[in-house]
């Protein structure tokens, strides 16, 4: 059975939670029990969920934040004296192009957003998370952080990083009051990440998605890194992989067409 969080570990930072997988995290932990703070770029999107979160009788509070941006992600840090969950969520894909013509900006962006956004909030939480005595640092990957596939480099290298800095963190804080959960998830559909992958093409980004009777939704993944969460403190889901039904691998997904 799930237990409340206790006082001094009852905060939790969603980074990315304008939208997708991030708000719904936020709602989800919020049903739990916990007072979530959400992190994303667009304020007018986290304002209006803490205030959604607010009349329901949860509490919210929206912070914007730039998560590359490390100066920024310090002074959001020096906020809390504790915390005790935080959601690496923020993150995404840009371009589908072979290795031999992508775009290296889009590289760039990908490896700062998923890679560095996710050690610059977890350097800078991590004594607050020490600190409330039973914390947990949730990395919110993806399968192709275990696996490539064609046209996908750039964002399987970054996904592949942020895998590694979580094994590799795990291994470093042993002994402390401080769990590492990696959740990576395959095939979501949700409002932006293909849209944004294929810069605002809605024809190739339902594309990806054709024929799949049952892709992931943000809702399902919210639900698993939940339940990852809210595991007796002794229990670390050191990696949960999840994928639709139909999605065999990352190369391999049945489509009814």
């Amino acid at each position: 059975m799930a237990s409340a969080p206790s006082a001094a570990s009852r905060i939790a930072v969603v980074t990315g939670a304008s939208s997708g997988i991030g708000a719904a995290t936020a709602r989800r932990l919020a049903e739990a029990g916990y007072r979530v703070v959400l992190t994303a770029r667009r304020a007018d999107r986290i304002e209006a969920l803490a205030k959604e979160l607010t009349e329901a009788g949860h509490s919210a509070t929206a912070y914007p934040l730039d998560v590359t941006d490390r100066a920024a992600v310090d002074e959001f840090a020096g906020a809390f004296r504790t915390i005790g969950v935080l959601v690496n969520n923020a993150g995404g894909a840009l371009g589908a192009d072979p290795v031999a013509s992508a775009d290296p900006e889009h590289w760039r962006t990908m490896y700062e957003t998923n890679v560095l956004g996710t050690l610059n909030l977890t350097q800078a939480l991590l004594p607050k998370l020490e600190a409330s005595g039973d914390g947990t640092v949730v990395v919110v990957s993806s399968t192709a952080g275990l696996s490539t596939y064609e046209g996908g480099a750039g964002y399987v290298a970054a996904k592949h990083a942020e895998h590694v800095l979580a094994e590799t963190l795990r291994l470093e804080i042993v002994g402390k009051p401080v769990r590492v959960l990696e959740i990576a998830p395959g095939m979501v559909k949700t409002d932006e990440f293909a849209l944004t992958r294929f810069a605002g093409d809605s024809e190739k980004a339902a594309k990806v998605y054709e024929g799949v009777a049952a892709p992931l939704t943000a809702d399902d993944v919210a639900d698993s890194i939940t339940w990852a969460v809210t595991r007796p403190s002794h229990v670390n889901i050191d990696l949960m992989v999840l994928r639709p039904r139909a999605q065999a691998s990352n190369t391999k997904v049945h489509r009814e067409l």
